[in-house]
């Protein structure tokens, strides 16, 4: 089975509005229900988590209701204090109905131009990998700079890629490689008891992207390339390129 785990726990602060991105309505509707509806139309979901503070739970499950396919929700979980301690709670929230080796397919709902047609290549893509990243090739010039901001060197662009959303993983080993980094416990409050079997390790406050446990608990993660209009919403200028696609869109039909 596929999980798809929905990340709207954010605050979106460097957009600068009062309401956190995800909720802002574009056309009528919630930007979060743009990824939902896709989620849940997707043959390929079986069920629907999503993180989320308790104050937008109720207008969520109101969303949902109105959707088709809503019977694939089955739970929320809370947002934790990072991006990576959301993901974890989604994954505990799993933890009684997933197998082993079901997939957990993880988006944020900030992104909302996701297509079916993106999850179906994820999903062929994990059939023989424990990982699947969506990347964007960099299409400027790439300096490494010091903390002055002096060049020390030129990179090869040709070598770097930039990662998206959503990326998808096997459960258990997925769910196994966020519990490392918090240590043998799997409990954020806990001091973490480093794991001593020749991997490397990183406090999980630490990370910086869905992928980076997975490479640092040695999974085989595979690369697709990724898709130009899933681009996230982060500032103004994002929000107004949403706002003219969804605009362009509606009266095109």
């Amino acid at each position: 089975m596929v999980r798809a785990l929905l990340l709207s726990g954010g605050y979106g602060s460097r957009l600068g509005a009062d309401t956190p991105k995800q909720y802002i309505e574009v056309e009528g509707k919630r930007v979060i229900a743009y990824s939902m509806e896709t989620l849940l139309n997707s043959p390929l979901i079986d069920a629907l988590y999503i993180v989320a503070t308790v104050e937008w739970q109720s207008e969520i499950k109101t969303m949902i209701s109105t959707m088709a396919n809503g019977q694939k929700f089955v739970r929320f979980a809370l947002p934790g204090e990072n991006r990576q301690l959301s993901i974890y709670n989604g994954l505990l929230a799993m933890k009684e109905d997933a197998a082993a080796c079901d997939s957990v397919l993880i988006h944020d709902a900030a992104r909302p131009l996701l297509k079916e047609s993106f999850i179906e290549n994820m999903v062929e893509a994990l059939k023989e990998h424990c990982g699947v990243l969506p990347v964007l090739a960099l299409k400027d010039t790439v300096y490494m700079t010091d903390d002055k901001g002096r060049i020390t060197s030129l990179l090869n662009r040709n070598m770097l890629k930039a990662g998206q959303a959503p990326e998808i993983f096997v459960y258990e080993k997925y769910l196994e490689a966020n519990k490392r980094l918090l240590g043998n416990s799997g409990d954020p409050n806990e001091k973490p008891d480093i794991p001593d079997d020749g991997k490397l390790y990183m406090p999980i406050m630490s990370i910086n992207g869905s992928t980076e446990p997975a490479i640092l608990a040695g999974m085989d993660v595979v690369t697709i390339p990724g898709d130009e209009e899933n681009f996230k919403i982060t500032t103004k200028e994002d929000l107004d390129r949403f706002i003219g696609i969804i605009s362009a869109r509606r009266k095109n039909v």
